[in-house]
């Protein structure tokens, strides 16, 4: 089975729960709850995952980020998160150039 830059941002699109910075010991840390966080990470840090292993480029492009996605592997809870095959994969393949996309919010 081939995996495409499309399968890898569909899957960054899945993941779930949300981040945020804990400034006390000065890392990201992984809740499933936007309330479970507590006072030492900045409510204004506090993104989705998927949101999270986006950073911007330029314009509304933004690439996706293999450090931020390292730190959420670097949890041991891949389930939980949906961290699925194909960003294992992009993790993997350090040859692979960094994955550019247009991302735009949608209304629900």
């Amino acid at each position: 089975m081939s995996i495409t830059s499309m399968d890898i941002c569909q899957a960054a699109e899945r993941l779930e729960g949300f981040v945020g910075f804990h400034r006390k010991i000065a890392a990201y840390i992984v809740r499933f709850s936007e309330d479970a966080f507590g006072m030492d990470v900045d409510e204004q840090s506090i993104v989705p995952t998927r949101e999270f292993v986006w950073t911007p480029v330029e314009g509304r492009q933004m690439c996706l980020d293999r450090e931020r996605l390292q730190l959420l592997v670097e949890q041991n809870i891949d389930d939980r998160l949906g961290i699925s095959e194909p960003l294992h994969i992009y993790l993997r393949r350090s040859d692979l150039p960094p994955i550019r996309a247009e991302r735009l919010l949608l209304a629900q």
